[in-house]
């Protein structure tokens, strides 16, 4: 594994978020950035088999003609990825990062993340995507699947940055929670932030307990952090919690 970030783009609106979030990271670890835009296997591909009515003259002069557009649609799609890249490329150079690799790839975005991924110290896609609202394969609709078969860590970008300062760890205490808490402790990512652990409970010691040894563990990295525990349902109550006191990052 090397110092790499990926940031996927796509043009949507959270392309600009994704790169300014992959500069802040590069600028804490050094590392040089790698900007990946796939293009899905629809795009440029052929269309489907619209002659088998017509006369053999006909569907020959159709054939020609949808080769043609399935043609000119490549050129284009290949010209809007190119485009996107070194949009991408230029709102990174403005946070200060001028390593950066662009690649265009064609197929699943999930099989050209996991061929780069041995490179990578960390991935950062958007919350959505640039089709959000359709069931093609597209950032938004593939974010689960990336979230679940990555081997690194995974920044999600919302649609508008800031800058990160305050750092809210949803900590249950369980295995993935724990390996959370295990990199964040190895990483330079987290160093001068404020950090607080939450843990959803009644109060009771058990939940101090697992927060104590998380307390601990980012302690043993040199990182300090508070801790929390908050009532009712976990997913809303840390809403409101990132919401009344500012949090910019949830892990």
């Amino acid at each position: 594994m090397t110092n790499k970030i990926l940031a996927l783009v796509d043009g949507s609106a959270h392309s600009r978020s994704v790169c300014l979030h992959a500069a802040w990271i590069a600028q804490r670890l050094g590392p040089s950035v790698e900007l990946l835009h796939v293009l899905g296997r629809r795009e440029g591909g052929a269309g489907g088999d619209l002659s088998g009515a017509l006369q053999l003259g006909a569907r020959t002069a159709l054939l020609e003609q949808l080769a043609e557009l399935d043609a000119q649609r490549a050129k284009l799609a290949q010209a809007k990825g190119r485009a996107i890249l070194d949009d991408a490329q230029a709102i990174l150079a403005e946070g200060a990062v001028t390593e950066v690799t662009p690649r265009l790839r064609q197929g699943d975005l999930i099989e050209a993340v996991s061929e780069l991924e041995p490179t990578l110290r960390a991935l950062v896609i958007g919350r959505r995507g640039e089709a959000a609202g359709f069931a093609a394969g597209h950032l938004g609709s593939n974010l689960e699947r990336i979230i679940r078969s990555s081997k690194v860590p995974v920044f999600v970008a919302t649609a508008d940055y800031r800058p990160i300062s305050r750092v809210l760890v949803a900590y249950d205490g369980g295995d993935s929670a724990r390996t959370a808490i295990r990199r964040m402790a190895e990483s330079a990512v987290f160093e001068g932030l404020e950090i607080t652990l939450a843990c959803s409970g009644s109060g009771g010691g058990d939940c101090q307990r697992k927060l104590d040894e998380a307390q601990a563990v980012l302690a043993a990295g040199g990182l300090q952090a508070s801790t929390a525990i908050v009532s009712g349902e976990p997913d809303v109550a840390l809403q409101k919690k990132i919401e009344a006191e500012s949090f910019d990052l949830l892990v």
